[in-house]
C-alpha cells in the first residue's frame, strides 16, 4: 500500500510522527509531501528532527500568503506530485490550507483521499479552520475521527457509513514525548522556577488581528501573579509590533516557539496553561495540566466536560480564570491509549480499493 502524506504547519508534523513509523513497522510505502505553509525554521523543520521523521520526498516551498494565493499555489504544486505517485491513499491532517488544498486536488484526480482528524467542529463559521475541516469531511472517501465525539459529527452530516474511530494520534506523540522528558527540566527564561509559571501560545487570527482583543488578551496575562512564559508565533510577534502592544510587560517572559520535546515538558512543569491552539488543549489535558482557551468554543469538548479547560468568554475574567483552583484528578482517556497510530493504518489498509 503507498501512502501520499500532505503536511505544512507544526501540529501536523506532530500528527505526521507516529503514522510515519506505523507505516513503516507495517511495510508500506509512504511519501511526504511538505507544503511549507510553515516555513520559519522553528515552526517547521526541526520538528522533523525533533520527532524522528523522516525527510519530506517533495518541499513544495509555498511560504506564507493570503488565504487565496496560499492554497492556489499549493495546489498548482500538488498536483504533478499526486499524478506522479499516484498513491493508494493521499492522506491530509487537520484543518488547515495545506489539507483542504490536498484534498481538493485529490478528488479532481480521482485518487482516495483519507481525512485524519475528522469531525472536528467548532461550530464557529468565522473561522477558515472549520471550513477546511467540514469542506475536507464531505470530500473524503475514509474520516478518521479521533474521538466517539467526532465520530457523532459525523453521522449528524450524513458521513457515517465512511467514517471510522481510531483515537487521536496526537496522543500518542504526547504520551511517548512526555515519557522522554520526564526527567527533563523545562527551558525557562531566567529567575522563572519550576513549577511557578504560566505557559501561553497566541496565535489565531480573531485574537491576533484585533488590537482591541489582543490588547486585553495581552493585558490579562501581563497582570497574572504568577510569570507567564509566552511562546511567541511569528503571527503575534508582527501584530503586536503594528499594534503598538508590549510583549514584555508585567509578568510576561515572552520566548521564541520551543520545540515539541521542550513544549511538552514546559506543559508538564507548568502551573497552569493559557492558549488559542487546539493541540495545546488538549496536550494540557494528557499532561493534567489545568488549561485556559482564549476562544469562544472548542473542538475538545471532552478537555471542558471533564474540568481540565475552560474558555475565556470574557476577557476581563481571564487573570481569575488561569488562576482558579485545580481541576478534581480524572483517569478518563477520551483520546485514546496511545496506539491511534496503529489503528489508523489498520484501517487505511483494510479500507483500501473499497471506493
Amino acid at each position: 500500500m503507498k501512502i501520499l502524506s500532505i503536511v505544512g504547519a507544526r501540529p501536523q508534523f506532530v500528527k505526521l510522527a507516529p503514522i510515519a513509523a506505523a507505516l513503516t513497522e507495517a511495510g508500506h510505502e509512504h511519501v511526504i509531501v511538505h507544503t511549507g505553509q510553515h516555513y520559519d525554521a522553528k515552526m517547521s523543520d526541526v520538528f522533523f528532527s525533533d520527532l524522528g521523521i523522516p525527510d519530506p520526498d517533495v518541499h513544495l516551498g509555498v511560504g506564507s500568503s493570503g488565504h487565496g494565493a496560499q492554497t492556489g499555489a499549493m495546489l498548482a504544486g500538488l498536483e504533478p506530485v499526486l499524478q506522479e505517485h499516484a498513491p493508494d491513499w493521499v492522506l491530509v491532517y487537520g484543518d488547515t490550507n495545506s489539507t483542504i488544498a490536498g484534498a481538493l486536488c485529490a478528488v479532481k484526480l480521482h485518487l482516495p483521499l483519507a481525512h485524519l482528524e475528522a469531525g472536528l467542529r467548532s461550530f464557529n463559521r468565522r473561522m477558515p479552520e472549520e471550513h477546511n475541516r467540514v469542506l475536507t469531511d464531505h470530500a473524503a472517501d475514509l474520516c478518521l475521527a479521533p474521538t466517539e465525539v467526532a465520530l457523532g459529527h459525523l453521522r449528524a452530516e450524513g458521513l457515517g457509513e465512511r467514517s471510522v474511530v481510531t483515537g487521536d494520534v496526537m496522543t500518542d506523540v504526547c504520551l511517548r514525548v512526555a515519557d522522554l522528558v520526564r526527567d527533563r527540566n523545562p527551558e525557562l527564561p531566567e529567575g522563572v522556577a519550576p513549577g511557578e509559571y504560566v505557559i501561553a501560545t497566541i496565535h489565531r487570527a480573531e485574537n491576533t488581528d484585533d488590537p482591541v482583543r489582543l490588547r486585553a488578551v495581552v493585558e490579562g496575562l501581563a497582570s497574572l501573579p504568577h510569570p507567564v512564559v509566552l511562546t511567541a508565533h511569528p503571527r503575534l510577534v508582527h501584530k503586536a509590533a503594528e499594534h503598538g502592544i508590549d510583549l514584555t510587560a508585567g509578568s510576561l517572559h515572552t520566548v521564541e516557539p520551543l520545540d515539541y520535546p521542550a513544549m511538552v515538558a514546559a506543559v508538564a512543569g507548568a502551573r497552569a496553561v493559557v492558549t488559542d491552539s487546539g493541540g495545546l488543549q488538549k496536550e494540557a489535558f494528557l499532561l493534567r495540566t489545568a488549561c485556559t482557551t482564549v476562544r469562544t468554543e472548542t473542538e475538545w469538548t471532552e478537555t471542558v466536560d471533564l474540568g481540565w479547560n475552560v474558555l475565556a468568554l470574557d476577557l476581563t475574567e481571564l487573570p481569575s480564570l488561569v488562576d482558579r483552583p485545580a481541576p478534581a484528578p480524572t483517569d478518563a482517556t477520551p483520546y485514546g491509549d496511545g496506539t491511534a497510530a496503529a489503528a489508523t493504518v489498520a484501517t487505511l489498509a483494510a479500507w483500501a480499493g473499497r471506493r
